[in-house]
């Protein structure tokens, strides 16, 4: 029984014992360590706007995708991808026979209904026929003028033509191929007006204003700017809780519809910790930074953001008002002796 009760004390000894023992060890090898000089400085808070960045495309205003309006071979196609057209330039020829046969069977009806009704007022006028009888002759005529309308309209299709100037950014058919009512034939593309089309998270796109300036960036063409809000939608979609934003975008040469754009967008003001360049040690994918306490570095391990004007702002790892070294921090070990400059 004494013999148990004296190795309860004895263990209760050396627990007690252990953290003394672990923190002479550690000023042992602090004073084994050099001191090191350094310069420090405090990790200073300040407000900033918080930025969001989301991702668009760069589109032309003016873009259709012509279409066939007739049935019929295409026989003629004289663009090719890339072609640059003007307003009302060819795009495409439908040969329609049918269509072609209708024209020409209400040119017939609309010279026989003339004709029926100059020979009808010729009697008329001998006292030979009857008022009630050149009234359904003119009535005739008109329903073979409107019959003539619509045939050479129907014949108008068969001619496809650009609404506006610009590129064919897209070519999906050839001669040869057969195309129907509502078949895509190409699509068209101007340049001289572009914008900026983005999906914007819905508690993001409530900030947003008509009109309101935004700055983008184009990476494909090292080109950064500044774009107006032009469009906003007014519902948000259900799947993705995003909502379209169109930024119009002045036009230059080194901008084409297609490539990917980022936009920047302004949020609410939060607190950021910044801390001189100087300060952040890269340790293979880590960064550290060495802080003062009681005169001695400890290593923290960090996450940095955003970098200006010698600064960069510390996301985690730090807190206001501590003591970073800024100067000879690249050889320091964690527990090393420092002596701060002035």
């Amino acid at each position: 029984m004494q013999s148990r009760s004296f190795r309860l004390i004895l263990i209760c000894f050396l627990l007690l014992l252990s953290p003394a023992c672990d923190r002479e060890k550690e000023s042992k090898e602090q004073r084994a360590l050099p001191i090191v000089e350094v310069r420090v400085a405090s990790v200073s808070q300040q407000l900033q706007a918080q930025k969001n960045e989301v991702t668009g495309t760069v589109s032309a205003v003016d873009r259709a995708t012509i279409a066939a309006r007739v049935a019929g071979v295409i026989n003629e196609l004289p663009i090719d991808l890339g072609s640059v057209v003007q307003k009302g330039d060819v795009l495409a020829k439908i040969g329609a026979d049918e269509i072609t046969a209708r024209l020409r069977q209400a040119e017939a009806r609309l010279e026989q209904a003339r004709r029926n009704v100059d020979r009808e007022k010729r009697l008329l006028e001998k006292e030979a026929a009857t008022r009630s009888g050149v009234k359904d002759l003119e009535e005739a005529l008109r329903i073979a003028e409107a019959g003539y309308q619509e045939a050479r309209t129907m014949f108008g299709y068969t001619t496809v033509t650009a609404p506006f100037a610009g590129l064919v950014a897209q070519k999906m058919v050839n001669i040869g191929d057969l195309a129907s009512p509502g078949t895509p034939l190409l699509t068209l593309e101007s340049s001289r007006r572009l914008q900026i089309v983005v999906e914007v998270p819905e508690t993001l796109a409530q900030q947003i204003e008509q009109n309101a300036e935004l700055p983008f960036m184009v990476p494909a063409a090292d080109f950064s700017g500044t774009g107006r809000v032009a469009e906003i939608a007014p519902v948000a979609d259900p799947l993705s809780r995003t909502a379209t934003v169109k930024i119009a975008i002045e036009a230059q040469p080194r901008l084409r519809p297609g490539q990917f754009a980022r936009v920047t967008l302004a949020g609410s003001a939060v607190t950021a910790l910044l801390v001189p360049t100087s300060a952040l040690v890269s340790f293979g994918q880590m960064e550290q930074v060495f802080i003062v306490e009681e005169n001695v570095a400890r290593l923290r391990l960090v996450r940095s953001g955003g970098r200006n004007n010698g600064m960069v702002e510390i996301i985690s790892g730090l807190h206001g008002g501590e003591q970073v070294v800024t100067a000879n921090n690249a050889q320091l070990i964690d527990g090393q002796p420092l002596k701060v400059m002035p």
